[in-house]
């Protein structure tokens, strides 16, 4: 196996820097477009076979340093009993959005075995791509899950979710602890399906400040992290906007903290710590301009974390629809040779 992404999980010195991107299987592949035309995205989702190819095609194509696992953050809500939609251009949409302490309690209990084409997926990608790199497997934070099931959708304002949080302490409470331990169990499932490497992806949660974060969510963070790490598995803690509340998001756990392109990748790590990674963080646009312009910013990126060991090259965010897949390549061939320098 390529290691060179788990040893800088773990802070150990690599051969160059290991590359992977948020969203590297998706509609900016032609291979990936030409899947859809004959499934959706939860057919895919839910065929094992499916998502391994879907998974394993950056890795073939761009010799990228991880498969991602091709899944929903929503997915593991549906053994709450959750029915959602996902919309093109949209995202996933609630067909009931939580309000009420009844609701919260109404859910199911998690069952990790409703989830088991997950874990079929994560086996197949590692037998599609003879382990030869690791296999990522993620889970959406308790705050963006549970701003999910308040918005009923995605948000600009998170207003309902805010709402809940603040007025109705207990609804906030009880379903903060679900989505606590639902996370937490489906994490170790997919460690124990033979994930390498786990993300939690608290996408919205830099929609709060450092005194929000500290008081309503860094508490359940904390526990799935926790929880995941126990399976001995490294843990990405990535947020989206997250340059006021970095020191707590890294108090809440992780053994490297992903960070968007809002802030400089150094001050970023500074902040956290030398004592664990750090992942990031190129602006996704940047992928939609020149081979100069992208190798520019690449290379600011390497020199920002040249030093110490434990960087994960990454963009802030996900590759976005539009991207030419040449330049993707063009970044991945970058990265490695001049993250061996």
């Amino acid at each position: 196996m390529r290691d060179r992404l788990i040893k800088a999980c773990r802070r150990q010195r690599t051969d160059t820097r290991p590359i992977w991107l948020m969203r590297q299987a998706g509609r900016y592949l032609p291979e990936y477009r030409k899947i859809r035309e004959r499934y959706d995205v939860m057919t895919i989702c839910r065929t094992p076979e499916l998502a391994a190819m879907v998974s394993s095609l950056p890795v073939e194509l761009f010799e990228v340093d991880a498969a991602v696992i091709f899944a929903d953050i929503m997915l593991p809500l549906e053994s709450l009993g959750v029915r959602f939609r996902l919309e093109d251009g949209v995202g996933p949409v609630v067909a009931d959005r939580i309000s009420s302490l009844d609701q919260v309690r109404s859910l199911s209990s998690f069952e990790p075995s409703r989830l088991s084409f997950v874990f079929d997926a994560i086996k197949e990608t590692r037998r599609l791509l003879n382990d030869s790199v690791p296999v990522i497997g993620f889970s959406g934070g308790p705050f963006t899950l549970a701003s999910y099931l308040i918005e009923g959708g995605p948000s600009r304002d998170f207003a309902r979710t805010k709402g809940v949080m603040f007025g109705r302490g207990r609804v906030w409470t009880e379903l903060m602890e679900r989505l606590s331990e639902m996370a937490s169990a489906y994490l170790q499932g997919q460690a124990r399906a033979g994930a390498k490497v786990l993300q939690l992806f608290d996408s919205w949660v830099g929609s709060l400040n450092e005194a929000e974060y500290r008081e309503y969510v860094l508490p359940y963070s904390r526990a799935v992290i926790r929880k995941a790490s126990e399976t001995g598995v490294p843990l990405i803690h990535f947020g989206v906007d997250t340059a006021a509340i970095l020191e707590c998001m890294a108090e809440a756990g992780g053994d490297v903290i992903g960070v968007d392109w809002r802030v400089n990748i150094d001050e970023a790590w500074r902040r956290v710590g030398h004592d664990r990674g750090i992942q990031g963080n190129l602006d996704p646009a940047v992928l939609l301009s020149e081979t100069a312009t992208i190798r520019r910013h690449a290379e600011d990126v390497l020199r920002r974390t040249a030093g110490f060991p434990g960087h994960i090259f990454n963009l802030g965010h996900g590759v976005l629809p539009n991207t030419p897949p040449e330049n993707v390549k063009e970044l991945v061939e970058y990265v490695h040779v001049k993250g061996a320098t």
